[in-house]
C-alpha cells in the first residue's frame, strides 16, 4: 500500500483567515466567538456565534465570481487555493488526472437557498435567480474547487453531516492509498450563520442560548447547553509520499488510519455506550498498527453538548480502554464554534499543527468538571507535549463517526 502524506494547508476560520493566523491565536487561546452581527437574530433566542472576519474573497478570485457562488463555496474555494499554494503543487507538476478533490458541506448552500425562497414567495417564482441550483447544492464546493486548480480526477463530496471534513479526508487518503489518485484537495466547507440556519439549529435545540460569549462553547464542562455556529473552510492536500518527496515538497505529517462507523441509534442523539466513535477510533488505530499507548493527543469533536460531550468520552474510555486517561484530548470547538461539515478539516489542519509544533491546544473555557466527562481535557491554556500520533474525531448527525489518524513526519 502507497504512504500518504499532507503537503499543504488552507483555513478560513473565526480565528483567522490563513492557517498561520489561525493556528497562533487557537495555541494562544484566543476566542472567536461574539455576538452574531450577520442579521437581527433577537427573534431567535440565540445570541452568539462564530463568524469569519475580515474575509476579502478577491484575493482569490474575479468578484464577479463571487456572485456565482455561495458563502460555503467561496470559503471553500478559498482555502483550497491557499493549500494549493502552500504545497507549491501545480498542475504542471502532476497529471492532471491523477489530481482530484473530495471536498464536503454538511448543508451547503443554506444562504442562497434561504434568500430565493423568499424571493420566490414575494416576488414569483419566475424572480428566482438562474444559478440558484449550481449555487445551492453542497457538490460544488468540489466542483468549483476543481475547475479552480485544473484537477480532472475524482471530484466529489461525501455528506454526513457535522462529520463530513473528517470523512473527506478519510475517503481521499484511501483513494491516494489505493492507488487511484497522486494528490487530492480534501476538506470542508460551510456557511450557515443566516437567519434559517441559527432559527433550525436553534428550534432542535442544539444551540446554546447563553449571551456570554466566554461561557457559551464549552466543551466537557457540566455547565455546557449546546453548540455555538461557527463558519468556514479548512482544506488539506494530501499526497501520495514518493510524488511528494519527488518533487521535495514540504510534509506536514502522514494520515496513516481512518476508521468510519455508524451509531444506527438516533436521528440526532449519539449512542450513549460509544460504541459507534469507539470502533470507528478502533479502526483507524488498527489502520495505522498502532495501540491506545502509542496515541499522544485527540482532538475530540467536543461540541458543547450535554450528550454529545459525555458519549464521547464514553466512547475514548470504549476505544482505550485504561490508557484513556493517559492521552491529552481538547476541542477546538470550544474557540470557533462548530463549523459543521468543515468541523473535521479545520480540527485535522490543528492535528497536524499539534504535530509540528510538539504542541497541544487548550479547552477553552473549561471551568467546572463534568464527574460524566472525567479525562485529561487540556483546560484553557495549552502545553508543549511530545507528540508522535493525532487523532480527530467527529461525529455527525444520523449516526456517522469518523476518525482520522495523523502521525508526525519524520522522514521515510
Amino acid at each position: 500500500m502507497r504512504r500518504v502524506v499532507v503537503t499543504g494547508l488552507g483555513a478560513i476560520t473565526p480565528l483567522g483567515n490563513t492557517v498561520e493566523e489561525f493556528w497562533n491565536n487557537v495555541k494562544q487561546g484566543k476566542l472567536g466567538i461574539g455576538p452574531i452581527t450577520r442579521f437581527d437574530a433577537s427573534e431567535t433566542g440565540i445570541s452568539v456565534a462564530a463568524e469569519v472576519k475580515d474575509f476579502d474573497p478577491i484575493q482569490y478570485m474575479e468578484k464577479k465570481a463571487t456572485k456565482r457562488m455561495d458563502l460555503f463555496s467561496i470559503y471553500g474555494v478559498s482555502a483550497a487555493l491557499q493549500a494549493m499554494q502552500d504545497s507549491n503543487l501545480t498542475v504542471e507538476a502532476i497529471d492532471p488526472e491523477r489530481l482530484g478533490v473530495i471536498a464536503s458541506s454538511g448543508i451547503g448552500g443554506m444562504t442562497t437557498i434561504q434568500e430565493q425562497v423568499i424571493k420566490m414567495s414575494t416576488k414569483g417564482p419566475q424572480r428566482v435567480a438562474p444559478l440558484f441550483v449550481p449555487m445551492a447544492i453542497g457538490n460544488m464546493v468540489a466542483g468549483n474547487i476543481s475547475y479552480y486548480i485544473g484537477a480532472k480526477g475524482i471530484s466529489t463530496s461525501i455528506v454526513t453531516a457535522c462529520a463530513s471534513g473528517t470523512n473527506a479526508i478519510g475517503e481521499a487518503y484511501r483513494t491516494i492509498k489505493h492507488g487511484y489518485a497522486d494528490a487530492i484537495v480534501a476538506g470542508g466547507a460551510e456557511a450557515t450563520i443566516c437567519e434559517i440556519g441559527i432559527s433550525g439549529f436553534g428550534a432542535l435545540t442544539a444551540l446554546t442560548k447563553e449571551t456570554d460569549p466566554t461561557r457559551a462553547s464549552i466543551p466537557f464542562d457540566k455547565d455546557r447547553s449546546g453548540f455555538v455556529m461557527g463558519e468556514g473552510a479548512g482544506m488539506l492536500v494530501l499526497e501520495e509520499l514518493e510524488h511528494a518527496l519527488a518533487r521535495n515538497a514540504k510534509i506536514y505529517g502522514e494520515v496513516v488510519g481512518y476508521g468510519a462507523t455508524s451509531d444506527a441509534y438516533h436521528m440526532t442523539s449519539p449512542n450513549p455506550d460509544g460504541s459507534g466513535a469507539g470502533r470507528a477510533m478502533q479502526q483507524a488505530m488498527e489502520e495505522a498498527k498502532i495501540t491506545a499507548t502509542d496515541l499522544d493527543y485527540i482532538n475530540a469533536h467536543g461540541t458543547s453538548t450535554p450528550n454529545n460531550d459525555s458519549a464521547e468520552t464514553t466512547a475514548i474510555k470504549f476505544a482505550l480502554g485504561k490508557e484513556a486517561s493517559n492521552v491529552a484530548i481538547s476541542s477546538t470547538k470550544s474557540m470557533i464554534g462548530h463549523l459543521l461539515g468543515a468541523a473535521g478539516a479545520v480540527e485535522g489542519i490543528v492535528c497536524l499543527k499539534s504535530l509540528t509544533d510538539q504542541f497541544v491546544p487548550p479547552t477553552l473555557g473549561l471551568k467546572h468538571n463534568d464527574p460524566l466527562c472525567d479525562l485529561d481535557y487540556i483546560p484553557n491554556e495549552g502545553r508543549e507535549q511530545t507528540l508522535t500520533y493525532a487523532m480527530s474525531n467527529s461525529l455527525g448527525f444520523g449516526g456517522h463517526n469518523a476518525v482520522c489518524l495523523f502521525k508526525k513526519w519524520e522522514g521515510q
